[in-house]
């Protein structure tokens, strides 16, 4: 009988050292995520499995390009899928299926090169203008043919924004650690 209790205890101490390490990472440094839908295609496709990095954005701040998941502000029990487009104080505005941006660095504006991640062909429909507040950010979907998205339902406050895609995991084909892409402004 001890032999056996001591078999229990240590499964109760191996399970709980388990607990203790896996359940901080998964709730506070990264997170999976499916994509559901055809909004970020053909860059993210239905049912790929993706780890949200949740950590980047307690040290730094969201950068533009830089594909995030949130909770959609109108229902917050909703995440989505979205690429960040327009920063914090700046304004976007979309016109002839181009997108251009204003901000204190570029006071007469800048049309944004997506070319990194979109092909040339893919225009950007809508005619906005948005001021975004100190704390919102303008995201949009990779379809922007069918992507719900800031064009419709306004900007993404900062506090809704879970993390940043890091990793696709799923399909293995497809696997892909994912950065910002650079710009030349």
């Amino acid at each position: 009988m001890k032999k056996f209790l001591l078999f229990v205890w240590e499964i109760v101490k191996i399970t709980a050292i388990t607990l203790a390490i896996i359940v901080p990472v998964r709730y506070f440094l990264i997170q999976p995520f499916f994509v559901k839908g055809a909004s970020m295609e053909p860059n993210f496709e239905d049912g790929q499995y993706l780890v949200v990095d949740e950590i980047s954005y307690r040290l730094r701040a969201p950068e533009r390009g830089e594909v995030i998941i949130f909770h959609y502000p109108l229902d917050p029990s909703q995440f989505y899928i979205k690429r960040i487009i327009g920063l914090p104080g700046e304004t976007v505005e979309i016109f002839e299926g181009r997108i251009k941006i204003f901000n204190s660095q570029h006071a007469l504006g800048f049309i944004l090169d997506e070319s990194g991640y979109l092909s040339g062909d893919v225009k950007t429909y809508g005619d906005t203008k948005v001021i975004l507040g100190e704390n919102d950010f303008f995201v949009l979907g990779d379809n922007r043919q069918f992507s719900y998205d800031s064009r419709r339902w306004g900007a993404v406050p900062a506090d809704k924004i879970t993390g940043k895609v890091w990793v696709r995991a799923w399909p293995l084909q497809t696997a892909e650690v994912f950065a910002a892409p650079q710009y030349s402004y």
